[in-house]
């Protein structure tokens, strides 16, 4: 427990981060192999609305590396600047219904294009990390 009464995260050691770090270097190098537009981002970081595959390196304990993609500047700022008020769930606009099925799709390229260059991929939890890949290891 901290000062504040509830428990914090643990970091992953140095050599973890290093290792992991390695990995998402691997995991970028096989995505441009494939013709994939991909950089890495510190967790947290923007983007700087780049389109493409987002490497991340996640610092705790049960972490790991992870690979998100990012769309245009027009499609995400069509998908997310819709006023909260103005939303019907049984009916959302276009641009969210797109915004979420080119996710769906990227996700799903991501994790068959990894899988292909013999990294160990999953879905990483959608409530922690949205819908990005997580990247536990590579199989050389």
């Amino acid at each position: 427990m901290n000062e504040h009464g509830f428990d914090l995260p643990s970091k992953a050691q140095p050599d973890v981060i290093a290792r992991r770090n390695a990995l998402a270097d691997e995991a970028c190098q096989a995505l441009a192999q494939a013709g994939i537009p991909v950089y890495r981002v510190g967790l947290g970081g923007e983007s700087e609305g780049r389109p493409g595959a987002e490497v991340h390196v996640d610092p705790l304990a049960d972490g790991g590396v992870l690979v998100e993609w990012s769309t245009g500047a027009e499609l995400t700022t069509a998908a997310l600047n819709i006023p909260p008020g103005e939303l019907d769930p049984s009916n959302l606009p276009y641009a969210i219904r797109h915004y979420e099925t080119v996710h769906t799709c990227m996700r799903a390229a991501l994790l068959g294009i990894l899988a292909s260059a013999r990294f160990h991929v999953e879905e990483a939890d959608g409530h922690t990390y949205g819908t990005a890949v997580h990247v536990w290891g590579f199989q050389p």
